[in-house]
């Protein structure tokens, strides 16, 4: 059996819980789990929040950002040997044969991936469990390399926070030269500037909390700009080749899509909770983009794990024992962290 926390209906707290994990196949690698970030999915599907669209089935495990070091591995495993320091994100499996999957776009399988918990595990039948656990077993073509130089705990949010925001701007083309807006100062709005930074990029935040400012020319941020501010946000219209837009509360679109040049593109990654209105005259004059991502494939995370190790880049972390989890929850719900929970999962002895 393997120790874990897990929550057992919309209304409980997490608490300690077994589940059975399967022995190594010959393609499984086996991960003893150092550190798991906290990702605000996994308070939302804990809580049952999403149920129109993804239903949690109980008892849920949360936790999609792994990082570990193997302890086991399939006889037929070739990448992996056991000590080896080793990472999962947000998924565990496709189909791997779809189009989506051929183009290394697993995360875009045409079947749909399977997520690391709450995802339907073809191997037991019922469901995945993540990382808020002592121990995984995942097949090695979704496993990935951690660099040994790497501070494993600001490591973990790298596998969703890290590259959903690594991935648009990489397919976006982001470069030196350019610039770039980061909306939004949080778990993923920090990666972003970050990011935007690393690759060159005449980085800008736009922020509604003054007290981030600091913060933000901290991460990197050549400028921030206070949204609530009309003054400062029209001094930048018709200026940004890329927008990131990080917020998943409700918020005004159309004030940043004015911001954009000709082609210039507007990325959604936050996820409202509601439709956002978008006028047709900020999409077509000057022609603009209005678009989305997701989480990047199995290819580009690595990349991108490779690109932060290179460039000693990671996540502002705060690191908490499994036992204050809940607490964490609540606190993440008040946006009281900076900029992601990890969890130390040695606490879970």
């Amino acid at each position: 059996m393997t120790k874990a926390y897990a929550a057992q209906s919309a209304k409980s707290p997490l608490a300690p819980h077994s589940i059975t994990r399967r022995d190594p196949k010959p393609a499984d690698v086996q991960i003893d789990i150092l550190y798991c970030g906290v990702c605000h999915s996994d308070l939302h599907q804990a809580r049952d929040e999403w149920h129109d669209a993804a239903p949690t089935a109980y008892p849920c495990v949360p936790g999609h950002e792994i990082v570990g070091r193997v302890s086991k591995v399939g006889s037929g495993v070739t990448k992996f040997k056991a000590g080896d320091l080793a990472a999962v994100g947000c998924m565990v499996d496709s189909c791997r044969t779809c189009s989506s999957c051929q183009r290394g776009l697993e995360n875009y399988c045409l079947s749909f991936p399977t997520f690391t918990y709450n995802g339907a595990d073809k191997h037991s039948g019922g469901v995945t469990y993540g990382g808020y656990s002592d121990r995984i077993v995942v097949d090695e073509a979704f496993v990935l390399k951690v660099s040994e130089k790497a501070n494993l705990a600001a490591t973990a949010p790298l596998l969703c926070a890290g590259i959903t925001t690594y991935s648009p701007m990489r397919h976006w083309g982001v470069t030196a030269g350019q610039k770039v807006g980061v909306v939004g100062l949080g778990g993923l709005g920090h990666m972003g500037v970050k990011f935007a930074d690393a690759f060159g990029a005449q980085t800008v935040l736009f922020t509604t909390s003054p007290s981030k400012i600091d913060d933000g020319k901290r991460l990197g941020a050549d400028e921030v700009v206070v949204s609530k501010n009309a003054a400062e946000m029209k001094a930048h219209a018709g200026s940004f080749d890329f927008i990131l837009d990080c917020v998943s509360a409700e918020h005004d679109i159309n004030s940043y899509l004015q911001l954009l040049k000709l082609d210039g593109t507007l990325c959604l990654v936050g996820a409202p909770e509601k439709p956002l209105p978008v006028a047709a005259f900020n999409m077509l004059l000057p022609r603009k983009q209005f678009a989305g991502s997701g989480i990047g494939g199995i290819a580009e995370t690595q990349e991108m794990l490779d690109f932060c190790a290179a460039k000693g880049i990671a996540s502002d972390v705060e690191v908490i024992p499994i036992q204050k989890i809940n607490e964490a929850y609540d606190r993440l719900v008040k946006g009281d962290v900076k900029y992601r929970f990890v969890i130390d999962m040695a606490s879970l002895k």
